[in-house]
């Protein structure tokens, strides 16, 4: 197993997961000695004040007459909320003052936790603090001597969080929140990036992104595979593009030398049904090429093209010149106005589409057309319908196929070759939409069109 490293994704979960556990284990080793109810070494001005009155307190009592006189002298004493108390023990730990209640309670439980021959420490208590022990001579006895002072301090809140562990955990997590916000952020960048980019080549766009060789090295090598993806199915399209294109020309030049040889026979030897079921065979020959080249084309370059238009500017005048074609056609098409609803896509490929299903319609009803429309914040719903023959239901999903042919008389009596559907088919779902045929309450076929907006 090789070693992680800081520009990996690997060494910076690594490296963030051990930074955040000594984080931990310091606050777990650290805070407990700011607690000032466990032993502390004195701070040096206080020491240095309990020192001064300590000797003091030896000078005058040095030489007294016996340690009664001495503690009845303490008892004499004036006592102020601020102003140090002292007792004494002897040399075991004994306590020669006689103090009760809980002042006796905290001084045996803080003699018991020290060592009598220790450095001075002290020790809170409620709001008291306890220090010592400072050897002294008093009355020709050493004795030990134990302060006791007022103390009104670390705040509440620390001593809270100390009494209670679920404050003190809480506070580590919000501690090492901002590295974990971090270490996520530093994950879901790159992996948003990646999301996008597949976005777009889902939605035809075969562009290559910079962007998503930044980050750990596991990402940018995933975005430099990307990229190279990208790159690989771009020439491979560009590639059959040309191959189709190359075709097409080669099938179209004998198909001219074909029709041309069929008007010259008919010149010499007159017309015949034989010479001109050629010709027709000939023409839909070079129109059924026409539309696969057309729909190759669609398919390969619809990404190279992508604006922002609204509904309105894209199909409004389409919607106008296909009212006056049904006229001509002694049909009625009605339509409603096209919304503002914004389209991010190629404009001759959405156009084309709805160009292709509405002229069906005309080209297949009876004598009525509808287009209508429908929106949300997402979508745009665009329903053609008309009251031809429809379509069976059993074929309703296969009619989108290329080179389909429609077993009623919808479809015998066109000609075509099957693709105009499959070419309308493949511009919508190069846009991320959906189209569906269903049976339209007009009696013939209804087509729904639904496509994202931005």
């Amino acid at each position: 197993m090789r070693l992680p490293t800081i520009s990996s994704l690997y060494g910076r979960i690594f490296a963030i997961f051990w930074f955040t556990m000594l984080l931990v284990l310091v606050a777990v080793l650290a805070l407990p000695h700011l607690d000032p109810r466990q032993p502390h070494t004195i701070t040096k001005d206080h020491l240095q004040r309990i020192q001064t009155v300590t000797q003091v307190i030896e000078q005058r009592f040095a030489q007294a007459p016996n340690l009664t006189y001495v503690l009845n002298q303490f008892k004499k004493r004036d006592h102020h909320p601020d102003r140090p108390e002292f007792y004494l023990t002897d040399l075991e730990g004994n306590l020669v003052t006689r103090e009760r209640g809980r002042q006796r309670r905290y001084l045996q439980n803080f003699i018991s936790e020290m060592e009598l021959t220790g450095a001075p420490q002290q020790k809170l208590y409620g709001k008291m603090m306890l220090a010592g022990p400072f050897p002294v001579t008093i009355a020709n006895t050493d004795l030990l001597l134990y302060s006791a002072v007022k103390w009104d301090q670390p705040p509440p809140f620390l001593l809270q969080m100390f009494d209670r562990p679920f404050r003190l955990l809480l506070v580590v997590m919000l501690v090492s929140t901002p590295l974990l916000l971090w270490l996520a952020w530093a994950l879901s960048q790159p992996a948003r990036r990646l999301e996008r980019a597949a976005k777009r080549v889902s939605k035809g766009e075969f562009v290559a992104d910079p962007e998503l060789e930044k980050g750990t090295s596991e990402f940018r090598q995933a975005g430099a595979s990307f990229n190279q993806m990208v790159l690989a199915v771009n020439q491979m399209i560009s590639g059959q593009q040309r191959l189709l294109s190359d075709i097409s020309h080669e099938l179209r030049s004998p198909l001219t030398r074909l029709r041309m040889a069929n008007a010259l026979a008919k010149r010499k030897q007159g017309t015949s049904d034989e010479l001109s079921r050629i010709d027709t065979e000939a023409e839909r020959l070079e129109a059924m090429i026409s539309e696969l080249l057309e729909l190759s084309r669609m398919q390969v370059d619809s990404h190279q093209v992508r604006e922002i238009h609204s509904a309105k500017n894209l199909w409004e005048a389409l919607l106008g010149d296909a009212q006056f074609e049904a006229e001509q056609c002694d049909k009625t098409l009605s339509y409603q106005a096209p919304p503002d609803s914004q389209i991010n896509g190629n404009p001759n490929l959405l156009m084309s589409a709805l160009e292709n299903i509405v002229r069906n319609a005309i080209h297949y009803s009876q004598s009525q057309i509808t287009v209508s429309f429908e929106t949300n914040k997402q979508h745009i719903e665009i329903r053609v319908d008309d009251d031809g023959e429809g379509v069976p239901d059993q074929e309703l999903a296969d009619i989108f196929k290329p080179f389909y042919r429609v077993s009623t008389a919808r479809d015998r009596h066109s000609g075509g070759a099957g693709l105009g559907l499959a070419i309308t088919e493949s511009a919508i779902r190069q846009h991320n939409g959906t189209i569906v045929a269903t049976r339209s309450p007009l009696g013939g076929l209804q087509v729904t069109i639904t496509l994202p907006t931005t």
